[in-house]
């Protein structure tokens, strides 16, 4: 009588059992998990979806509360690039509805312009802009390409 090379006629180990029974468990999942096929080859594959909502409603007689955090601020930076020749700085404040400023521009005349400003609820935004140093007529070189 012909016999299949892993089927002995010996007493199963305590390996070949446990073995098993992952086996079995595994081929039992992959039934009970397992997609079915469509008609003619096609899968059907259908998304659902849902969502709970749970509302409480407190007491009528329960007040919005709103939180103001009054705004206050102040900062300032400054540049001084000399590869570039990029100058200038900025300072402003804020305290509630008020803000306060001013900043310097290095302007390549060799002009420096202040910006002052201020600006409230009451009279809205305003600048003061002034200049200060004289104005240098600078005449560009032409090169010329021979």
């Amino acid at each position: 009588m012909y016999q299949l090379p892993f089927i002995t006629s010996r007493k199963p180990t305590k390996a070949t059992i446990m073995y098993s029974k992952i086996f079995l468990l595994a081929a039992v999942i992959a039934v009970v998990f397992g997609e079915p096929q469509g008609e003619h080859g096609h899968e059907h594959h259908h998304a659902s979806s849902s969502q709970s909502i749970k509302q409480y409603h407190g007491k009528a007689t329960e007040k919005h509360v709103e939180y103001y955090s009054h705004p206050k601020y102040e900062f300032a930076y400054e540049v001084k690039d000399p590869h570039t020749g990029d100058k200038k700085s900025q300072h402003e404040s804020r305290d509630g509805d008020v803000v306060k400023g001013v900043y310097s521009l290095h302007e390549p005349d060799g002009t420096v312009r202040i910006v002052e400003y201020h600006a409230d609820k009451k009279t809205g935004f305003n600048a003061n802009v002034k200049r200060e140093g004289h104005a240098k007529h600078i005449v560009p070189e032409h090169h010329h390409h021979h």
